[in-house]
């Protein structure tokens, strides 16, 4: 009977988080698309494997892969599908969906850190990102994971204000900011993935 109910309630809580992410995906098609939103958490569980984290710990980066935006639901459409360049205020728009995030999560007692990660996924190794300016391993490693794949796939994809910049350009970035803004240990992996085990964002 335990195992039964302990089942009914992993199903319980796998059924809220697709239910926040579709939310999220009704009010702002662009960003929470689903095939974007596949391709991030394929992106990010990929990266986690590479790295060899045991079965729980890559379950819970999947499922923040899928929510480290919904922070985005506060943030009015005009600005997310902006077809020209953000202007500084805008962009500090922008930049609350973190904090945002954090605000909208902290209070279900997920067994993964979901909130941490929505609020630390635009922090850089080097202090340089937001919302708290965090350095190196302030920076919980799930967030670190989630801000490569991020990057990888935002670069790879269309965006209302630029056409995708292609898989390439994407790993150079990651390679570019190895050990400054990205950890060297998740940039690794991201870059043996891609290149030298062939792997594919999914479409």
């Amino acid at each position: 009977m335990a195992d039964k109910v302990q089942t009914e309630l992993d199903q319980a809580l796998r059924g809220a988080v697709e239910m926040i992410s579709t939310i999220a995906e009704l009010r702002d098609p662009f960003t929470h698309m689903h095939e974007r939103r596949v391709s991030e958490v394929a992106v990010a569980t990929a990266i986690a494997e590479e790295l060899r984290l045991d079965a729980n710990r890559v379950e819970g980066i999947r499922i923040a892969a899928g929510l480290h935006d919904i922070g985005k639901i506060g943030t009015p459409a005009e600005i997310i599908s902006k077809p020209g360049r953000l202007t500084p205020n805008e962009f500090e728009f922008i930049k609350l969906h973190a904090q945002q995030g954090y605000e909208i999560l902290k209070g279900v007692n997920f067994p993964w850190p979901l909130a941490q990660v929505a609020l630390e996924h635009h922090e850089r190794l080097d202090g340089s990102g937001y919302p708290q300016g965090l350095k190196g391993d302030a920076i919980i490693l799930e967030a670190r994971i989630i801000a490569v794949a991020d990057v990888v796939e935002a670069m790879a994809s269309h965006r209302p204000y630029r056409q995708a910049l292609g898989v390439e350009e994407a790993l150079g970035e990651i390679e570019r900011g190895r050990g400054v803004t990205f950890d060297p240990a998740v940039a690794d992996a991201c870059l043996r993935l891609f290149r030298d085990k062939g792997y594919k964002i999914p479409g």
